[in-house]
């Protein structure tokens, strides 16, 4: 334990393991941020304040209040009934038999669409996109006129947007990119952006998806599933149990 002391704040002793201790209670991805000297005392300056307000609290006897006295007996109740519900749903489970006979099971659900790998160059006239792509005729790389020309974020990858399957697209771009054939550039292609030339690098054919490869996204998608339905199925018990009436 880390007794080294950081502060003393209306007469508590704040130690480097209460902080350690409250930057524990955070994600693992908060605590990250929490090894910046700078941010950790921002965190010590949230702590010792903390202990002002709790001394300013008691000196005012808000423990004392009817506000406090209500709000605490709402926070309980709430607390409890979501501990209940948590006791209910916790219990449900999915194993790798249930997940592997839902995969048999839809197998149209569970298929790679088509995909195309194409990068772009964005302009805004017509005009700049028949001139980068008369270069690209004469020889210039593709990427090197994205470079040049593209007002588009991707120009710093040299136009390449990997990998997109339909729906990702605005419909012009993905007619054009869609019926395109590998190694193929396309364009002036217009869109709601601007004009694009399109080079279709790779395509891939809907194919089908191995069960190992989606085994644990199934085992939580149903998990997700079997749990709003054990709660459902509960509230529904609950209102033949202690009664619900309706007025509208």
């Amino acid at each position: 334990m880390n007794d080294t002391v950081l502060a003393v704040a209306a007469g508590h002793t704040i130690t480097e393991q209460e902080l350690n201790n409250l930057i524990a209670n955070y994600p693992p991805e908060q605590q990250v941020y929490f090894s910046n000297p700078n941010a950790k005392d921002e965190l010590l300056e949230q702590l010792i304040g903390f202990h002002l307000f709790s001394a300013l609290a008691k000196e005012q006897k808000i423990k004392e209040s009817k506000t406090y006295r209500e709000t605490l007996a709402k926070m309980e109740q709430e607390l409890a009934s979501h501990m209940a519900a948590t006791g209910v749903i916790e219990r449900v489970t999915v194993d790798d038999s249930e997940a592997e006979a839902y995969f048999d099971a839809h197998p149209a659900q569970l298929q790679a669409g088509e995909q195309v790998k194409a990068s772009h160059i964005l302009v805004d006239s017509e005009e700049d996109a028949k001139k980068a792509a008369e270069e690209i005729a004469a020889g210039k790389a593709f990427s090197d006129a994205a470079r040049e020309y593209s007002t588009c974020p991707s120009k710093e990858k040299g136009g390449d947007l990997g990998y997109f399957g339909k729906g990702q697209m605005v419909p012009e771009f993905e007619r054009a990119a869609f019926g395109a054939q590998a190694g193929e550039t396309v364009g002036p292609v217009q869109t709601q952006f601007g004009y694009h030339l399109i080079r279709v690098e790779d395509k891939k054919q809907e194919e089908g998806v191995r069960f190992s490869d989606i085994k644990e996204q199934l085992k939580e998608k149903l998990l997700q599933q079997k749990k709003q339905e054990v709660y459902l199925k509960t509230v529904k018990e609950l209102e033949v149990k202690y009664g619900v009436e309706r007025m509208r």
